[in-house]
């Protein structure tokens, strides 16, 4: 998914997201241990789609406490 996409869903939505994709990256991490993974890039694609969807919370995060102390 695009930065852009992730950003218009809200928080739960992107914690949930996160919670699958960490699922769907432990499968493949199995598939690729039994030698049964087809799609290799998808290892990538899912690790890079987690650490965007992490990133926006955290901007948001850090965003609310700007704004909480001004």
């Amino acid at each position: 998914m695009k930065a852009r996409e992730l950003r218009e869903l809200t928080d739960e939505e992107l914690k949930r997201k996160v919670e699958d994709w960490k699922q769907e990256l432990f499968n493949l991490r199995f598939q690729q241990a039994t030698g049964q993974l087809d799609n290799p890039m998808r290892l990538r694609e899912i690790r890079r789609n987690i650490a965007r969807a992490k990133t926006i919370l955290r901007e948001r995060e850090l965003k609310a406490l700007r704004e909480g102390r001004a």
